[in-house]
């Protein structure tokens, strides 16, 4: 059995990795969010190490209708959008229950992996999903460092 004590730092070390991420809003048209969780990433600007992958969870609340949802990713590096392949670009299998409906409020849920092959640089990552108009539900930066 654990200790209690155990217990409770283990789960406060747990928290302290989920918390909500400053981040920029960058044209978020159909939705709004409300939370925006980078894990493990707990200190700004997140290191993400190579070869490590990492949890996304986005909250956000729809001021539309959609059928289905896309995620697209990338890694901006002076002012330039680079894609950043995902393993799951449907939003409707990320967590998100299909057909989206105006005013209810959804967690989207990804990973973000690291290449070994990608460079040690600074840069922004920007996280956009868009419903079936090609419409921004949201669209997010937060600044990353990767790291060997």
């Amino acid at each position: 059995m654990v200790p209690p004590a155990l217990a409770l730092l283990l789960a406060l070390g747990t928290a302290a990795l989920a918390e909500p991420l400053r981040f920029l809003d960058c044209g978020s048209k159909d939705g709004s969010i409300q939370e925006v969780n980078v894990s493990p990433c707990p200190t700004q600007p997140c290191q993400l190490h190579k070869g490590t992958s990492y949890s996304i969870n986005v909250t956000f609340s729809s001021k539309t209708e959609s059928q289905g949802s896309k995620a697209k990713v990338y890694g901006e590096m002076l002012h330039v959008d680079i894609p950043f392949p995902i393993p799951e670009p449907d939003g409707c299998k990320s967590g998100i229950q299909c057909p989206i409906q105006k005013g209810h409020s959804y967690s989207y849920l990804n990973k973000l992996p690291v290449k070994s092959e990608y460079p040690s640089i600074k840069l922004i990552v920007k996280w956009e999903l868009v419903d079936d108009q090609d419409q921004m539900l949201f669209c997010w930066k937060i600044p990353v460092q990767i790291t060997s």
